[in-house]
């Protein structure tokens, strides 16, 4: 079923007497599956509120990310987070949302310049599993309004509460970007590139390594944006910083740097091509031993190796990588898989009993009756 107002969808959810599986737009197929009725908020559209000067917007969760990013490119402006297009690595077609993508706290390469989306909300509504609507946060980038539960509902994947409509910051377009690549780096160069990169002063907004590049070989990538004699003046500062190393070209032309960090954001190697794929979150500096210890997978680094995207050949890999993250720390996640795999096992990283316990009294007390796509995150 379809709603088209927040209060239909209020009164849906408080007259659900079994699960509800939620979809806005359906491109992000990720975690176990919910049997249940679906319940699309793609009826959720419009841009109400849009003030170039304030650098805010406000809209229906439902409205499509095109919409958005079209509205704000006309005023020269953009989503800093820079949203990943996740219908070519997990096989789904259908239309992003703005609700689906801060649900999914979906961020981009630019998260570590910038933040990610949760980063950048003001303030959310939503319905929670009772039917009850609920407002959190406002429309200005100050306000004082209790539990922070903007950040809280971004990431929580529609099982807290179902977004109705969502306000946050925005940026404006950079004039320029240049892009340093050097192929050929081995992955724990790479890193060491990407590390002393964004450790130099020159404001870098995209590090990431591609294990297999356009070309099929690796490829190191390095992004810096802003005006444009700043950006010259950077890159050719940070590529003379990085000669000892490996020897870098300077890309300043936009189309060409636009498809490569499109390939990086959106995971563009592992596109159209079998194997489960996991999202590994870890501290740089260990990202190359751990990818070294899966056997038979291939990565891509993004984040300077915060962020790893592995592929491997199907129902493989599981217990060698979170055996991994759990001796290196952080947390990982089977970001695609067959349907029949994802039940099979965790799909989100297991949490510790004390955050364990935090969630179920979260959730407890948004869907007490366990209506809201129960499951998902099991």
């Amino acid at each position: 079923m379809r709603v088209e107002t927040e209060a239909e969808l209020a009164e849906t959810i408080a007259a659900a007497g079994a699960p509800l599986r939620i979809r806005g737009g359906g491109t992000r197929d990720v975690g176990r599956s919910v049997d249940g009725e679906v319940l699309e908020t793609g009826g959720l559209t419009g841009i109400s509120l849009y003030e170039p000067g304030a650098l805010t917007m406000v809209a229906g969760a439902g409205t499509p990310l095109a919409e958005i990013e079209a509205a704000l490119a006309a005023e020269g402006q953009r989503l800093a987070f820079e949203p990943g297009d996740w219908r070519g690595l997990l096989g789904t077609e259908g239309v992003s949302t703005i609700g689906g993508v801060v649900a999914a706290n979906a961020s981009g390469p630019r998260r570590i310049q910038a933040g990610a989306c949760r980063d950048f909300m003001l303030g959310v509504r939503f319905v929670d599993g009772m039917g009850q609507v609920v407002k959190n946060g406002g429309r200005v980038m100050k306000n004082v309004t209790g539990y922070d539960l903007v950040k809280l509902l971004c990431g929580s994947w529609g099982t807290l509460g179902v977004l109705t409509e969502v306000s946050f910051k925005v940026l404006p377009k950079a004039e320029a970007t240049g892009v340093l690549r050097c192929d050929g780096l081995d992955d724990a160069t790479a890193v060491t590139v990407l590390s002393r990169a964004l450790g130099s002063p020159w404001e870098v907004t995209g590090a990431a390594h591609l294990q297999k590049g356009p070309e099929g070989a690796p490829v190191t990538m390095i992004r810096l944006e802003g005006l444009q004699d700043s950006v010259t003046y950077r890159c050719e500062a940070l590529r003379q910083r990085l000669a000892d190393i490996g020897d870098f070209t300077v890309e300043t032309d936009p189309e060409r740097a636009a498809v490569d960090w499109v390939h990086v954001r959106d995971v563009g190697p592992f596109q159209g091509r079998a194997g489960d794929v996991w999202r590994v979150s870890v501290t740089p500096g260990a990202a190359p031993d751990l990818v070294a210890r899966i056997a038979g997978a291939e990565a891509l680094y993004d984040w300077g190796g915060g962020l790893i995207w592995l592929l491997l050949p199907e129902g493989q890999g599981a217990e060698a990588i979170r055996g991994a993250v759990a001796e290196t720390g952080g947390h990982a996640t089977l970001f695609r898989a067959s349907k029949a795999r994802r039940q099979q096992g965790a799909v989100f990283p297991p949490q510790p009993e004390p955050l364990a316990r935090i969630e179920a009294g979260l959730r407890a007390k948004f869907d007490p009756r366990g209506v809201l796509n129960p499951g998902l995150m099991g």
